[in-house]
């Protein structure tokens, strides 16, 4: 093994520790129970924030997946009162799903039914029971695949509805969030689904739930991947109409690496060969977000010949797993020296010496984008996820 791979192994198991550390120092609500919903970008706390079902998944799927490598006890127990709280606040056990937000006290706020939270309290639920054998957990996972498909599946076009109310039945307002589309099929969503369902796989062998999944793989290669440009289609109406949006590039690196994890955990040699193809091509054409300091910038609109020119936490760490799937699968230098550089702007920018994790980001002059340090969307996931994936990798 080469020194500079020696050496980033080393630094990204330090940074894992102290990623770890910040939400567990920081985050445990000892009033309310699970943890706080907000803090802010000056570190302080909002005890009174509302509490996502996003963030709470992520915490459970970081954690478990951190004890594997760490061993060590603290991070079961978080992973362990991340899954007790999600089993006691944020799912349904009236209509069977996941609440998409609860109060700061542990109630209910927005009853809707988020087809993406869903899919992360999956992954998070079976990467908990992947360390933890307890049979709750998986028996939670796979009720809540059970109502995906049951509701979400669109057994008539294929993929996936995005969202419903609380008793599963039609809603105006799909969005996962005030800038996104409001429309039927999404990328970000598909994306998610197929993660969450394949690590469900890796601990419960079910025929049908491998089916499921290789075809939500051809599904998505079809309509979500544009093969001419290498970029991904991010929304589409239910008969599978485009509606034209933004190159976001943090998404298109994510799904680079992660739908070809998805094809090899269910072992479908066509979709891993397929997938490696885009994952490399992928890797090319993201190459156009990347910026001369090694950050990659956030979204490009061809439309209007706009950048939004702001280098957000999480691209920067689906970048370094992306790119390191490309040098693993084509051996070409020039992918890992991409990782070490990005890994340089976020160590000289994101990473928050002060106070621990990551910024939201920086704008195009390094000013720090002024959001939160943990929240609704800013979770230890992307940055945790990274530094696992290439520790292990390495």
């Amino acid at each position: 093994m080469n020194s500079n791979l020696k050496n980033l192994k080393i630094e990204l198991k330090l940074e894992l520790q102290s990623i770890l550390s910040y939400w567990m120092d920081n985050t445990m609500d000892e009033k309310n129970g699970g943890f706080v919903g907000q803090i802010d970008y000056n570190n302080n706390t909002n005890n009174k924030a509302e509490k996502g079902s996003v963030l709470n998944a992520r915490l459970l799927w970081t954690f478990s997946a951190a004890y594997k490598i760490s061993h060590n006890k603290e991070h079961l127990n978080i992973a362990k009162r991340a899954f007790e709280y999600i089993s006691e606040h944020f799912y349904d056990t009236e209509f069977g799903g996941i609440f998409w937000s609860i109060n700061y006290n542990g109630t209910p706020k927005d009853t809707k039914n988020q087809i993406y939270a869903l899919a992360f309290v999956i992954y998070g639920l079976s990467e908990y029971y992947s360390v933890t054998k307890d049979e709750k957990s998986l028996e939670l996972a796979i009720a809540l695949y059970t109502k995906i498909q049951e509701y979400s599946y669109d057994a008539d076009k294929g993929g996936y509805l995005e969202a419903f109310t609380r008793d599963w039945q039609p809603i105006d307002d799909l969005r996962l969030s005030e800038k996104d589309a409001n429309e039927k099929k999404t990328m970000n969503t598909h994306l998610h689904i197929v993660e969450g369902f394949a690590n469900l796989y890796t601990v419960w062998k079910d025929e049908s739930l491998r089916k499921v999944i290789v075809e939500l793989l051809a599904t998505i290669e079809k309509y979500f991947i544009n093969t001419e440009t290498g970029h991904l289609r991010l929304f589409f109406d239910e008969n599978w109409i485009e509606k034209k949006d933004v190159i976001s590039y943090g998404h298109d690196i994510e799904a680079a690496w992660l739908l070809l994890r998805c094809a090899e955990i269910v072992e479908d040699e066509k979709l891993i060969s397929n997938y490696k193809k885009h994952a490399i091509q992928i890797a090319e054409v993201t190459k156009e977000g990347i910026d001369h300091d090694g950050g990659l910038w956030y979204e490009y609109d061809p439309e209007t010949n706009e950048l939004m020119a702001e280098k957000h936490w999480w691209p920067q760490a689906e970048l370094m797993i992306g790119y390191f799937t490309a040098w693993q699968l084509s051996g070409k230098h020039e992918y890992l020296d991409i990782v070490f550089k990005n890994w340089d702007f976020t160590k000289k920018h994101i990473i928050d010496k002060e106070n621990g994790e990551w910024f939201w980001g920086v704008l195009s002059d390094y000013s720090k984008i002024q959001k939160d340090k943990a929240g609704f969307w800013k979770c230890p996931y992307h940055n945790g996820r990274a530094c696992i994936e290439l520790i292990n990798r390495i």
